[in-house]
């Protein structure tokens, strides 16, 4: 938090009921921490844990990686990884498609010019 500038006295934190599965601790407890940093107005919840103060703790790295996305516009290593499974799975254009097709027929003519004529 430091590294980013970002003040303690600069997070409103609230704690609230968590919602889903985990019965009656669910009902009774607020473990669900909701974090929002004010100068920036990015809000983050967080429930994955039973314990509250798990909770904080992955809040502030959740809110963190969003200041650091958002307002640094610094590509997170999560992001980077998206953006590469995106690129892969993306359909070729035409034209490239075409070209690779080509390319690959022009090889294997090379290797049919490579075989061994026998003679009877």
């Amino acid at each position: 938090m430091r590294k980013l500038g970002i003040l303690e006295q600069d997070l409103e934190e609230s704690f609230v009921r968590s919602q889903g599965a985990g019965g009656q601790k669910v009902n009774k407890s607020s473990s669900c921490v909701r974090l929002v940093h004010r100068p920036t107005g990015i809000e983050v919840k967080c429930q994955i844990s039973r314990h509250q103060t798990e909770n904080r703790f992955l809040a502030l790295r959740i809110l963190c990686d969003k200041y650091e996305t958002q307002i640094l516009k610094v590509q997170s290593e999560k992001d980077r990884e998206i953006y590469r499974i995106r690129k892969q799975k993306k359909r070729r254009s035409r034209r490239s498609k075409e070209k690779m097709l080509a390319d690959k027929k022009a090889h294997a003519q090379k290797k049919q010019l490579r075989k061994v004529i026998k003679y009877p």
